[in-house]
């Protein structure tokens, strides 16, 4: 990736809906080579869709929390199996395989906290899981756009 393709990223991290002629001409490209540009990103899997990013309190899953699962020792043959099952599941918004105290860590939404109760306990079933700890989320921020960061690009906290 050059500084174009990076440019191109950029523009399109902060509008997705931006025609192609508008993007190309913010990065300084003919349309048809901007155009091209996209089309190789895409094409290699660093551009992997285009996303709406919808308020959950407005479809009534205003109550989120994070999930760390431990899994049984005799389980991990299957934790991709696990990993899947769980990401299908309505409630689930992101599955994390982690290393420390626990297997997994999921986000889930739900319309209250009854529910996330219920959530929670009928996970308890599932015989490969020997832990559950569950936490409120009270506020969620995420990046919007994100850059590299390779060789020569740091940061300065």
């Amino acid at each position: 990736m050059d500084e174009l393709d990076l440019a191109i990223l950029d523009r399109l991290q902060h509008d997705v809906r931006q025609t192609n002629r508008e993007l190309a001409a913010a990065v300084g490209l003919a349309p048809s080579s901007c155009l091209a540009r996209v089309r190789a990103l895409r094409e290699a899997g660093v551009i992997r869709g285009a996303h709406v990013d919808v308020d959950l309190s407005a479809i009534g899953r205003s109550a989120q929390a994070m999930v760390a699962l431990k899994i049984k020792p005799q389980a991990f043959g299957s934790a991709g199996t696990f990993e899947r099952w769980i990401a299908d599941l309505p409630e689930t918004l992101s599955v994390f395989m982690v290393s420390g105290a626990s297997d997994f860590l999921v986000h889930v939404a739900v319309p209250d906290t009854d529910r996330l109760r219920e959530f929670v306990l009928a996970l308890a079933k599932r015989p490969e899981i020997a832990d559950i700890r569950t936490s409120i989320v009270f506020d969620h921020t995420r990046k919007q756009v994100v850059e590299p960061l390779g060789p020569g690009r740091r940061s300065n906290p």
